[in-house]
């Protein structure tokens, strides 16, 4: 129902704006997206597969901003938690961890793949049956490299903590507290996300003054960042 186009969205888009800004979030929230019973056209061993590796790409990255400073500081305090100190950390890896992921899931996930395909079918496309042979193909040479990218990545991963904890034991509970922070923080940044993108396109289609076209592809762009 998202990916109508305006006029389509016009006709059989009755949603109401909470059961547009639901549906948001199990596309973007990481917990809804990779556990909750969504139909969708992704593989669900790569959907749980995603929220681990979401956790390591969390674990990894907040251990990449301890810096010297990092470290001085934390001597400064006698090994307390400086939360003030560590909030710029903590929103700079949820950042670049969200960034990561939404890589990672552009070259791991087939639904867009399998809606194209969806939508040549119901055109009654000729060379249908080739398409989706041609897909289906595609989709498992998609999935072999992402399988071999992100183990080797997940190696990388535990090689350097492995080093960082080894060699910072004192640092450990900080990096654990920066995660989880930053993992919650991930958590909850859908929820702001979403808002934005359901008053735009519930702007588009309930208005009836004027067109409202550029709204509704403005909202569209936003839901997919």
């Amino acid at each position: 129902m998202n990916s109508l186009s305006y006029i389509e969205a016009l006709k059989f888009d009755k949603r109401t704006f909470s059961q547009y800004y639901i549906s948001l979030l199990k596309i973007n929230h990481s917990l809804l997206f990779s556990f909750y019973p969504n139909k969708d056209y992704n593989s669900k061993i790569i959907k749980m597969f995603l929220f681990f590796f979401f956790l390591s790409s969390e674990l990894s990255i907040n251990a990449l901003f301890f810096s010297d400073e990092t470290m001085h500081q934390i001597y400064e305090d006698k090994g307390s938690f400086n939360f003030l100190y560590q909030i710029p950390q903590i929103i700079y890896s949820t950042i670049l961890s969200l960034f990561f992921d939404f890589i990672i899931k552009y070259f791991s996930l087939s639904e867009d793949n399998v809606s194209q395909m969806k939508e040549e079918k119901r055109k009654n496309s000729k060379e249908i049956y080739k398409k989706w042979k041609k897909l289906m193909k595609t989709l498992k040479i998609k999935f072999a490299l992402f399988f071999i990218i992100s183990t080797i990545i997940l190696f990388l991963f535990w090689f350097y903590i492995t080093c960082f904890c080894g060699i910072y034991k004192n640092t450990q509970i900080h990096l654990i507290k920066d995660t989880l922070l930053s993992f919650i923080t991930s958590l909850l940044f859908p929820f702001v996300t979403a808002i934005l993108p359901g008053i735009l396109r519930m702007f588009s289609l309930k208005s009836k003054k004027g067109n409202k076209v550029y709204f509704y592809k403005i909202s569209q762009f936003l839901e997919n960042v």
